[in-house]
């Protein structure tokens, strides 16, 4: 399920189920994935309420453990991912894609972390399977490829070697 409690330009709530199908089936993560695109107040209050975290930020992942009914099959839910609309658009900008673009970037991220992934932890996995993800997906330079300092240095030694659509030039 996709909630857009703020709207994004170019995305509506269709587009982004049909991508979030996408990126599930390619990151092999089972079960449903909700996704609610809102303020940066409301995502600022989900890191501090679950988190203990007082600030807003791009997206936020909760894994789940349950699983609900529909009809009468049991459906896991695999978990649920909060993004910022406001810092979404700011990325967009900044990084000169559009503010839907980035929701997916932020959608991917989050959908990848669902399926175990820590990209503070795993060694640059996350950042491999992200990057290989983004390209088969179209999108634009992805969230850990601009954010890590390890992944950009792969990204620069890959120029090099090959092409990478959509990568853009880090700060």
């Amino acid at each position: 399920m996709v909630i857009l409690q703020k709207r994004v330009a170019a995305l509506n709530g269709i587009a982004l189920e049909r991508f979030v199908l996408r990126a599930r089936r390619a990151a092999g993560l089972r079960g449903l994935v909700n996704v609610l695109v809102t303020t940066s107040a409301a995502v600022r209050s989900l890191n501090r309420q679950f988190l203990g975290k007082d600030k807003a930020t791009d997206v936020l992942s909760f894994p789940a453990a349950s699983s609900r009914s529909k009809g009468r099959k049991r459906v896991a839910l695999a978990g649920e991912i909060a993004i910022s609309a406001n810092i979404a658009a700011q990325n967009a900008a900044r990084f000169g894609h559009s503010a839907a673009a980035e929701v997916k970037i932020l959608t991917l991220h989050g959908i990848l972390h669902l399926a175990g992934f820590d990209h503070e932890r795993d060694n640059s996995q996350m950042a491999r399977k992200e990057i290989r993800l983004r390209r088969l997906l179209k999108l634009p330079v992805a969230l850990i490829e601009r954010t890590q300092p390890a992944a950009r240095k792969s990204l620069k030694r890959r120029r090099g070697k090959t092409h990478l659509a959509g990568a853009q030039r880090m700060p």
